[in-house]
């Protein structure tokens, strides 16, 4: 794939924001849900309540960090964690106290950031070279394949999904106008169009959600009010203040500093089961990724800057995210996917990506516009962004000698793991389907290897 730009080229400042908003709309719905998922989990409600806004800071500071221990030469962007949703509400479950479960969702996080380090350590002695003996492109292609379409579910459910009393049909007709206009504007568009696709796609099916509610609003028609304009609305039902435009996050360590004194031997305990098993999970994930985005700039990120300063960014950076956003952080398929699809791949991109996480955190009309999107809109935008995933997957297969049975079996077993959904849970922690894919890949492809040409 020949990139638009490379890891090292800097756009211009006014091309470089655009291109950094398209990276934050392609990742925020997935790193704002996951608070909200922890909220109706753990029934918190009101000040109690995880905040949204602080779990966006939490991912601009991970990313940050991430982008410092790799030198700046890998283009991907850390967001909340699906992986640790089991171990966060846990956290919450133990907990003697509110306040004491946001301090645990920060010493579960640096359990498991500290995981990563040790992990680190090693490869830093050990080197990478048995990564690619126990993961070659037989094991690691499917296992991204696998990836992408373990998440169509979400971006279909997404699709149609529609408001109370909502229908369906006309949600679908608004994300496919999304998806639709995204690939246009990525096949037939010019330079300029082919690198914001995303922007101009959820631009286009929100105005037509828009239409539909109008429309809707004005011939009392529920069934035509796709989207929800309360975010915004609330923003000025007390009148224009500074308060309306501006405000402060409620970050994590501001109540968790409350809760330490009720932390006890046990409640630590009950952490560590929780957080570091799940932690050796997403180091499988975490491989993948890599692997991943090395196929797409054609450089091997576990070489250079190195598997053990990937590791390194990711559980420090994850450490960051949740002392600011309580919420764990982890490499972004759809922020790969972007990177694939329109050809830029310039760290500049990510690290102002980054940057305008942490200010528009601030912001409260950006967060509320974001909050109104309809998901069935981020559902069309999906489908391009795990789609991609998966295809990154078969790419790498092609370098693959199928007609050895081998290799078939390794394929065969990954693929079907994965897309049968396939998880294995041990009290708290579960190890997630890709994960349950990967590691039967690894064994399977351990047995067979020896197979004569």
């Amino acid at each position: 794939m020949k990139l638009i730009y490379d890891i090292k080229d800097k756009p211009k400042f006014s091309q470089v924001i655009i291109f950094a908003v398209q990276q934050l709309l392609a990742i925020m719905a997935a790193t704002l849900v996951v608070p909200i998922i922890i909220n109706d989990n753990a029934g918190l409600t009101g000040e109690n309540a995880m905040s949204t806004a602080a779990a966006l800071f939490g991912a601009g500071v991970g990313t940050i960090v991430y982008l410092c221990f790799t030198k700046f030469k890998s283009p991907v962007f850390l967001g909340s964690s699906f992986a640790f949703i089991g171990s966060m509400t846990s956290a919450f479950a133990g907990a003697a106290s509110a306040a004491a479960g946001y301090a645990g969702l920060i010493l579960g996080a640096i359990f498991a950031g500290l995981i990563y380090v040790i992990i680190a350590v090693v490869v830093k002695f050990a080197g990478v070279s048995w990564i690619n003996k126990v993961m070659p492109a037989v094991v690691i292609g499917p296992t991204v394949a696998i990836i992408g379409l373990s998440l169509a579910p979400n971006a279909i459910g997404d699709l149609q999904k529609a408001n109370a009393g909502g229908d369906s049909r006309i949600s679908i007709i608004c994300g496919l106008v999304a998806l639709i206009v995204t690939m246009l504007c990525s096949t037939y568009g010019k330079k300029g169009i082919k690198l914001i696709p995303f922007i101009i796609g959820i631009l286009a099916g929100y105005c037509v959600a828009a239409i539909f509610t109008v429309i809707g609003t004005v011939t009392d028609n529920p069934a035509l009010m796709i989207t929800d304009f309360s975010p915004i609305s609330a923003l000025w039902k007390d009148g224009v203040t500074v308060s309306t435009f501006f405000s402060v996050p409620d970050f994590t360590f501001m109540t968790a500093f409350k809760g330490f004194g009720d932390i006890n031997f046990s409640y630590i305990s009950t952490l560590i089961a929780a957080y570091v098993p799940v932690a050796f999970v997403v180091f499988a994930e975490h491989i993948a990724d890599h692997k991943n985005i090395s196929s797409i700039i054609e450089k091997d990120l576990l070489e250079d800057p190195g598997l053990s300063n990937t590791l390194l960014g990711d559980g420090v950076g994850s450490m960051a995210g949740a002392f600011f956003g309580g919420c764990p952080n982890t490499t972004y398929g759809e922020s790969v996917a972007c990177v694939a699809i329109t050809r830029n791949a310039s760290v500049v991109t990510i690290l102002t990506a980054a940057v305008l996480a942490v200010i528009i955190s601030f912001l409260n009309p950006f967060v509320a516009f974001v909050n109104s999107i309809p998901s069935c809109v981020m559902g069309g935008i999906c489908m391009a962004l795990y789609g991609f995933i998966a295809v990154s997957g078969l790419k790498m297969i092609k370098k693959v000698n199928l007609e050895k049975n081998s290799n078939l079996f390794v394929v065969s077993a990954i693929f079907i793991t994965g897309i049968g959904g396939l998880k294995i849970s041990f009290g708290s922690v579960t190890i997630t389907t890709i994960a349950c894919a990967l590691i039967l890949g690894i064994v399977v492809n351990l047995i067979l290897s020896k197979e004569k040409e």
